[in-house]
């Protein structure tokens, strides 16, 4: 699959608009899999496999992405309960009456 006629030469433009998801790329999928192996725990070597690289700088990309994305939702978390009031009560906290 080369990328020069891959998007214009086979049903990917029709799938893409089917799913009416414009600006859909194949290599889309691969970024979203190896996001989600990478996200698994899966180690470097793993998703160097799984990526088919030798060279470790792209796993670290995305082993990277996700320990950041997970640092922030945590400070984030830590935040929010750090300012709760003194009834123990954490700010934004919605109590269902039912």
């Amino acid at each position: 699959m080369r990328r020069s006629g891959f998007n214009t030469r086979t049903r990917w433009v029709d799938v893409v608009k089917d799913m009416d998801l414009p600006g859909l790329h194949f290599h889309d999928l691969r970024h979203t899999g190896n996001m989600l192996a990478a996200e698994s725990g899966a180690g470097l070597k793993d998703l160097m496999t799984r990526m088919g690289h030798d060279n470790v700088r792209a796993a670290m990309i995305y082993q990277h992405a996700v320990r950041g994305a997970d640092r922030a939702i945590a400070d984030a978390i830590d935040k929010h309960i750090s300012g709760a009031d003194e009834e123990g009560d954490a700010p934004g906290l919605v109590v269902l009456e039912g």
